[in-house]
Order: C-alpha cells, then structure tokens, then sequence
C-alpha cells in the first residue's frame, strides 16, 4: 500500500510487479508498522546496515564473519584494523543485545582461524544518551554497561556520529576511525505512507488513537470507520509508557492487533469496545550467550545465566502456535549441546552472482605475435 485516502475510501497498492491501482473499503485497519529512523549523517546510507528485520539481523551476522574470513587472510595491518573494527549506533534494546551477542558470536569464531586473537575485534557503541538501556533502571542498566566494558566492548556515551563516509566514523567527540560494518540500530519511525495519508498524526508521525484503537483527530473526536494500532499508532498507556504512550515494541503490538479484531467484530455488531490496557510484566535483554539482565515484576532483578534463561524463556512464551515454539526449542536446545555454527552465508543475499559471473564470455586469449627474424648480410 502507497497511499490511503480515507476521507474518499480508497487505498492505492503498487505491486512489486505490475501498475498500481486503488482498493475501496468500508473500514480501514492500519498496521504498517515502522520503519528504521534514519539522519541526515554523510555516509549513513551508503554504508549502513539496519537492524530492524530479520533479514537485517541475517546480513549483518554473515557480513561480520565474512570480514573475519577476509581479516584472517591479510597481512595489511591498517586494513586488518578496519575490518576488524565492528560499529553499532544506538544504545538502546536492540543496539545492546545486538552488539553483545555479536560480539560473542566473533570471538568464538576467531578460534577456527589461527591468524587472528580474539583481542584482534574492536567493537564500538555509539549513544546520544548519557546511559544504555533506558527501559531498564539505572542499577541494572549500569550493570549491563559493566559487563560488556569488562569484556572489551567500547562505549563512547553522550556522543553522536557525524559522519561514516567511505567507513571513516567521526564522532561529535572527535574521535575518528576506520570501519567496515555500521549498525544502525537508533530507533523507528511510523511508516512514511501514514504521515502521507490524510489520517491525523501527532508530532511523531503516528496515527492518534483512543483506548479503544479507534482513530481520533486533534480535538479527540472518532474517525469514523478507521482504525490503526502497532508501531505506526500512538496508542494511550493507561500503565504510564513513555510520554503517556505504549513503546512500540512487540509486546504491545501483538496484544493491541488481537484486541483490535475483537473491536472491529464488536463494531459490525454495534457492540461495547474494550479499552486496551496491558501493565508490564518485566523488562528482559540478552547480553550474549548465557548472559543478561532482567527486572521481573518491577521487583526481581535477575543477572548472568538466570536473566539469560528468563529471557529465552519469555520470548518462547510469546511465539504463536504450538508448532512454532517446539521448533524453536528444539533448535535452541541442539545450539545449546553443540557448538555454534559459524559459517557464513554471504552469497545469500545476491544468489545469482556466480551465476551472472558464469554466464560472462571469457576475454579470447590474444594471439601470439610473430617471431622476429634477423638475417645477417652476407
């Protein structure tokens, strides 16, 4: 979907094959979601890599183990540096548990190459804030920064990046250096299509809503026939949130789309709506393998291993279908008993360049030129 006109009913959709054309409706039901929450920042997109999606996630573990392949076949040592040198910008959830569980992932993998130490990786963390993980409380969130300090990881907090053109990072602290992977991981955004519709959004381009996930305008009157929830929707926190609004994680968004649907079936019935309403049970954040933090009903702190567990734990707990969580068991439990697989996939994210590679005539050999002959004058 490209564009909503909810004032004539009509949604236009543009295919990834074909020409566009428009839907009409009778009610409306947005959940876009979000979209990674880019600067301005010279360099960024060009060199940068999100964290937002699984494919994403994907990318960049096959990209980091590919740089130690290559790391480990070079003498060059500026460019050893560079390759070895691993960014992550945004000290959030997502940024912390990516960096630390990368992070263990490298330097489990630098035993199967003898050319490189595990003292060889350089992993930085760049955050605007003067803290990490705001989500958690300042003695957990502290702990958490201790614990990858301790284990090589570099923090440059209250700092921003300026620029990463060509893989030169520069900071606003000044610091400068050279490298070859640049997560992104500093927060979402709505997705653009709903601040391009004619829906009313606040200041963070979400589509306002009540507690009941109907679509309001500025002066809280109901949009008639529209709803939106997720991401891309300022849902009400009656529990408090953030600025008075649900975070938009996954937590909120799988119960906000179930109780969406029995809304919109209670609608059709001109039945009673239900207000959305869900208190936080915990805050959980992987810190690498076998190690995390956790607060567990605002009072249970949990470190290392057992925040590790309640955090394998709770996410199994939220996956659908039976099916699927004994699958995911299953595999966390072979990765558990066995040692971890670190081969990268690379070629996974262009398949077809051998093919097109092959399918390039070889250059027809020159043909040799013929031999000079010299005769001596009689």
């Amino acid at each position: 979907m490209t564009e909503i006109r909810h004032n004539d009913r009509t949604v236009v959709v543009t295919p990834s094959v074909g020409d566009s054309y428009e839907i009409t409706y009778d009610h409306l039901i947005v959940g876009l979601g979000s979209v990674s929450r880019l600067l301005p920042i010279p360099g960024l997109a060009e060199v940068g890599i999100g964290f937002k999606n699984v494919e994403e996630a994907i990318a960049v573990r096959n990209h980091v183990l590919d740089r130690i392949i290559v790391a480990s076949a070079t003498w060059d040592k500026k460019l050893r540096e560079r390759l070895l040198t691993f960014t992550f910008i945004g000290g959030g959830f997502a940024g912390i548990e990516a960096i630390a569980e990368i992070e263990d992932m490298a330097r489990a993998a630098t035993k199967q190459y003898s050319t490189i130490e595990p003292s060889d990786l350089r992993f930085v963390m760049i955050e605007g804030s003067d803290r990490i993980l705001p989500e958690l409380t300042l003695e957990m969130a502290t702990y958490a920064l201790d614990e990858m300090k301790a284990r090589g990881i570099e923090f440059h907090l209250s700092t921003f990046l300026s620029s990463c053109e060509g893989g030169h990072v520069k900071t606003s602290t000044g610091v400068e250096f050279e490298s070859d992977t640049i997560v992104w991981t500093a927060g979402v955004k709505a997705n653009p299509v709903v601040t391009e519709s004619d829906l009313p959004t606040e200041r963070m381009g979400r589509v306002t809503v009540n507690t009941k996930l109907q679509v309001i305008d500025e002066d809280g009157n109901v949009v008639p026939d529209a709803y939106a929830a997720g991401d891309c929707a300022a849902v009400p926190d009656i529990y408090g949130g953030i600025h008075g609004f649900c975070v938009p994680n996954a937590q909120h968004a799988v119960r906000q789309a179930k109780l969406l649907g029995d809304n919109v079936a209670a609608a059709l019935r001109s039945g009673e709506l239900k207000e959305y309403s869900h208190k936080n049970m915990g805050t959980v954040a992987s810190l690498g393998l076998h190690k995390g933090v956790a607060i567990l009903f605002g009072k249970l702190k949990l470190r290392g291993f057992p925040a590790w567990a309640a955090h394998r734990g709770y996410h199994l707990m939220a996956m659908p279908t039976i099916s699927r969580k004994v699958r995911i068991a299953t595999g966390w439990t072979a990765a558990y008993l066995m040692r971890r697989e670190l081969v990268p996939l690379g070629p996974l994210h262009d398949p077809r360049a051998e093919f097109r590679k092959a399918a390039v005539p070889p250059k027809p050999k020159a043909e040799a030129a013929p031999a000079e002959v010299k005769t001596e004058a009689k």
